[in-house]
């Protein structure tokens, strides 16, 4: 053996402990417990995580969705809190499902690490079998994999696939949207998880703020601010849609309002949306003041105060307006479904519709 050659050679050596991830398991294994439905056959360690279908379907579709968490991991690392974070994940992908009127079955989540340290990863999934509990659905599985010269031993990232289920003349598409139908709003609990580069690079690289520093328009931190958990609304569009006539949902991620709502409106069709019915919060209004940030640019990078829409049936909106409301959700009119009065050659090529944004927001 030369001077060169390694001696005593081991994965621990090479950066993989394999003794933290056991450790981490131990840590994290209560909270995915919390999260269990009946339908769970068997529990955490096997290959793969098996679930029976219930009964009852006459003819059950499988609704699925992947989905991270995007850069406000970084904010999360610099605060040194990793407990939220989960709850971001899970809606981002539950809140998927919802839209095609699928009830959220079961997730599988992926952590890659630099380094594994098991009281943050238990933290990470703490968060993530938070938001399994109040979505109903149950954290099935996951893997958590240590990349040593890859990461950074602080770095990790996170992303999940959820499975949904419904009836297959259940399914929610733009097909049963018509003209008069109603646009309901429902608000975000903040920046949800989308537009974190931009807001980082204007509040904290160009404006220089602390995340630590007190902000008076937020009445905490800027930090709590940016690591506000995304609203997850699962379990109150399926009320809504038990309840009510829905035609679809929207879930208001990248592209915002405007884009995501034009998903699910069909060709020939318009929904035309009034900005006077709702004022952004200040979060918004800081990042678009301090970054100059023109509007068309911030309504297509944030929410801007929406998270999740509903166009029902214009005969249901008293009633699907209680229903929210009589579950703690900020709710109104956004607009309504109109026929669409303009055309161009390429219009018969189209596939969606249009969502306009019109008016002006109230003290904004």
């Amino acid at each position: 053996m030369t001077d060169n050659e390694p001696s005593n050679a081991s994965y621990a050596a090479a950066g993989v402990d394999i003794d933290a991830g056991e450790r981490a398991v131990e840590l994290f294994a209560p909270h995915a417990k919390r999260t269990l439905r009946p339908e769970v056959m068997g529990g955490l360690g096997g290959f793969a995580g098996l679930f029976k279908l219930k009964g009852g379907y006459r003819e059950p579709v499988l609704a699925s969705s992947t989905d991270g968490v995007g850069t406000k991991i970084a904010v999360a690392q610099a605060m040194g809190k990793h407990d939220t974070l989960g709850r971001d994940l899970v809606a981002m992908v539950v809140d998927d499902l919802v839209v095609c009127g699928a009830e959220p079955l079961f997730l599988q989540d992926y952590i890659a690490v630099g380094k594994v340290v098991p009281e943050v990863v238990a933290e990470l999934v703490k968060g993530i079998a938070d938001g399994c509990v109040e979505a109903g659905c149950a954290l099935l599985g996951g893997e958590t994999a240590e990349h040593p010269g890859l990461m950074a031993e602080g770095d990790y990232d996170l992303s999940a696939t959820g499975v949904g289920i419904v009836e297959a003349d259940a399914v929610l598409s733009p097909d049963r949207v018509r003209p008069g139908d109603v646009v309901i709003a429902m608000g975000s609990s903040g920046l949800h998880s989308n537009g974190y580069s931009l807001a980082r690079k204007v509040l904290l690289e160009w404006g220089h703020m602390d995340l630590g520093g007190h902000v008076e328009e937020f009445e905490r931190t800027l930090g709590e601010e940016l690591l506000e958990p995304t609203r997850i609304y699962a379990k109150d569009c399926l009320a809504l849609a038990a309840e009510t006539d829905v035609r679809t949902f929207s879930h208001v991620t990248g592209g915002g309002l405007a884009d995501n709502l034009a998903r699910v409106i069909p060709s020939g069709l318009v929904a035309e949306l009034d900005r006077g019915t709702w004022s952004p919060a200040p979060i918004f209004q800081m990042i678009a003041q301090r970054g100059r940030v023109e509007r068309i640019e911030m309504e297509r990078t944030f929410n801007m105060g929406v998270g999740m829409v509903a166009v029902v049936a214009p005969e249901d909106t008293d009633r699907a307006l209680a229903v929210l409301t009589a579950r703690h959700l900020d709710c109104w009119v956004l607009g309504s479904i109109k026929k669409s009065h303009t055309t161009s050659p390429g219009d018969h090529k189209k596939k969606t519709g249009v969502a306009e944004l019109m008016g002006e927001h109230p003290r904004f």
